[in-house]
């Protein structure tokens, strides 16, 4: 799930993906609790929500305390991992369709993450903490946050929040750390739109980074927040034609073209597909959040010394399906208002300035939706927009009217899912889209005042509020009345008309007073959307076959490692290889580093895990069948002797079966 470049294909893995799963619940009443899922995909998604809850009702009656009210499955926003596994039409596109085994590996690893959460549930303590992270973000449309009142602008100091916040996880019959789990909005965009390994993306360096640190089964939660407008690309936008001079502020182009604008990351001039910058903005993160949890470096608000408990003990969850095509409310300011069916301007395809869009498209195009009649028709043959929905959308000119067409299935969400959780005076928001920096400030002020005039949190408390998503559907994007007028990506990108966000602060405001203590009741259920895991099309090719070239074996060195390597060095091996979609080898490695042990015995000491491990796999012939795979180690361990592990799943010719194998490199020194 890359930059909607069907020329982006996956080659390799640099870092597993993992879901991660903090379960929270009453110990005065059992069955209130819910499940925080954190996975390092682009987003929660319709499909893969319904598969975690078949699959979690199938682990047995233990289980079913979980179920549609209490599981939120939020995704870290990672442009750097699998695609074709999302519910509806318009995001597979660019992935040839839907893959069900991207799909079902998303699914059981959710699953697994909640089964081993829930084994692991004892009583404890909850600790509220922040602190302020002031280099791994910045705001990539500054232009439309501009657009916003000058006196909420003059409320904060920046065009988009510094502030990490954490909840700490302690089991109370030892005191020990069970794990964090942390808000920051920051885009998974560190990784460009040429890279084609697999990773995380910067929350996944982060939280692993954290889990060794701490280690002992120690579990680091990275989750997004209102990552809307926000860009990793810290040092800014900047024309790559060697002018030297920074985009177009207002549109983000370079001589009047998207294609020439590319924000910079604190790396970019390592020319390595955006791999040093990604590391280092995880890196920041991690360092952020481990301040927050222990006082280093000064810090002055650590969990141990300023940190908020929650208290209570009351657990609450929500949780309803919400039409936002047509829904008719009353706006702040007293009319009446309502949203649309889904539809994306022209901004939209312009891209950002962390992956850019084709042809002439550019942001900040709010103008003559006519001003370009070719696009116009190439928008029609989706479908042509009434003139009630131009009106409705207005001032985006729509591109695709996506929300009006259901030919073969749904394009993009009407039905959103509204999704609130309470930890004592702790409420998160699960938000089904991107909300911007003012977006998700409006929205999290917005129920925390709900909750104190409802009484909702407890006498003498202050509501903590936290926004966590893209969860449960993919909506896009959530801007701002004014930053939805000026129509750059976010606001082109905003499905529901310039009342987006007021629709979803006026919904969930409206259930707030469910997530008190005594309320026994809950919201209205609301239309279910579509499941189209079953009905998705898919032009994806299957595995033909693998073959080793003539004379070698699967597993066979093809190339071998040098005899000696200087620390910070890369080691590499070539091995002959088989396509690894014939075994994914989830809870397992494909590639691993070892060393060797006094007593010549070799342990583990790198794995696919691990950032500094990089498998690549290339086909040498299709018709034969072969190809090659590449381990390539940056080296950051200690002096001593190592050899590589390649291990791999070959498919036969003819009768389809799956044969395990294994290569092994030769040994090394690292001085």
């Amino acid at each position: 799930m890359g930059y909607a470049n069907a020329s982006q294909v996956g080659s390799g893995l640099r870092q597993r993906l993992y879901s991660r799963a903090f379960i929270i619940g009453s110990v005065a009443s059992p069955r209130n609790r819910f499940v925080y899922l954190v996975l390092d995909t682009q987003s929660g998604d319709t499909a893969v929500r319904y598969g975690i809850l078949s699959a979690v009702a199938a682990l047995g009656p233990e289980y079913s305390v979980y179920g549609q009210k209490n599981i939120a499955v939020t995704g870290t926003h990672s442009h750097s991992g699998p695609g074709a596994w999302l519910n509806y039409l318009l995001p597979q596109i660019t992935s040839y369709g839907f893959d069900k085994q991207s799909y079902q590996a998303i699914v059981d690893g959710a699953t697994l993450s909640i089964k081993r959460a829930h084994e692991s549930l004892a009583p404890g303590y909850l600790t509220f903490g922040s602190g302020v992270l002031e280099d791994a973000n910045i705001n990539r449309s500054p232009y439309a946050y501009l657009a916003n009142p000058e006196a909420e602008r003059a409320k904060y100091a920046t065009d988009v929040d510094k502030t990490m916040t954490m909840l700490r996880l302690q089991r109370a019959s030892d005191g020990a750390d069970m794990g964090v789990l942390t808000w920051f909005p920051v885009h998974g965009t560190s990784l460009l739109g040429n890279n084609t390994i697999i990773t995380a993306d910067n929350k996944g360096v982060a939280a692993r980074l954290f889990e060794q640190r701490v280690g002992g089964g120690f579990v680091a939660g990275f989750s997004q927040s209102n990552v809307g407008d926000t860009s990793p690309n810290v040092n800014g936008a900047w024309c790559e034609d060697g002018s030297g001079l920074p985009c177009n502020f207002e549109d983000s182009t370079c001589n009047g073209k998207s294609q020439g604008c590319h924000g910079r990351g604190p790396f970019t001039a390592e020319f390595d597909n955006g791999a040093r910058s990604c590391f280092e903005i995880g890196r920041r993160q991690f360092r952020a959040a481990l301040s927050i949890y222990v006082r280093l470096d000064g810090f002055p608000n650590s969990l141990d010394y300023g940190g908020t408990p929650i208290r209570s003990g009351a657990v609450q969850s929500l949780y309803s399906f919400h039409d936002m095509a047509n829904f008719n409310f009353t706006h702040p300011n007293g009319t009446a208002v309502s949203t649309c069916p889904a539809a994306l301007g022209y901004s939209f395809a312009a891209g950002t300035t962390d992956g850019h869009g084709a042809f002439d498209f550019k942001q900040n195009n709010s103008g003559d939706p006519n001003a370009n009649p070719f696009w116009a028709v190439v928008g029609g043959f989706l479908k042509n927009p009434s003139e009630e929905q131009k009106a409705c959308h207005f001032p985006k000119p729509i591109l695709l009217d996506v929300g009006e067409v259901s030919t073969p299935y749904e394009w993009s969400p009407n039905v959103v899912d509204i999704q609130l959780l309470r930890a004592g005076q702790l409420i998160f928001i699960v938000s089904p889209g991107e909300a911007t920096t003012m977006s998700g400030r409006r929205w999290k002020e917005a129920i925390a005042n709900a909750a104190s005039t409802a009484g909702v949190v407890g006498k003498g408390l202050e509501p903590l509020v936290v926004l966590g998503g893209p969860a449960n559907t993919y909506a896009h994007y959530i801007t701002t009345e004014e930053e939805y007028g000026v129509q750059r990506y976010e606001g082109a990108s905003t499905l529901y008309g310039p009342h987006t966000l007021n629709a979803y602060i006026n919904v969930s405001v409206s259930y707030v007073p469910y997530l008190a203590t005594k309320v026994n009741k809950s919201p209205p259920a609301g239309p279910s959307p579509p499941n189209n895991v079953n009905v998705s099309l898919s032009f994806i090719s299957g595995v033909g076959y693998d073959n080793p070239p003539f004379g070698r074996s699967f597993g066979d060195v093809i190339t071998d490692v040098d005899s000696s390597y200087a620390k910070g060095s890369t080691a590499s091996a070539t091995f002959v290889g088989a396509n690894p979609r014939n075994n994914l080898r989830l809870e397992g490695t494909f590639v691993a580093v070892e060393k060797q042990n006094r007593d010549g015995s070799w342990t583990v000491v790198r794995d696919d895990g691990d950032w500094s491990l990089v498998y690549a796999w290339k086909k040498t012939s299709s018709v034969l069948g072969s190809s090659e795979v590449t381990v390539s180690w940056e080296i950051d361990g200690t002096a001593g002797t190592y050899r590589f592990q390649y291990h791999g799943d070959s498919k036969a010719p003819f009768t389809g079966s799956i044969r395990e194998f294994s290569g092994t490199s030769g040994a090394f020194e690292v001085y």
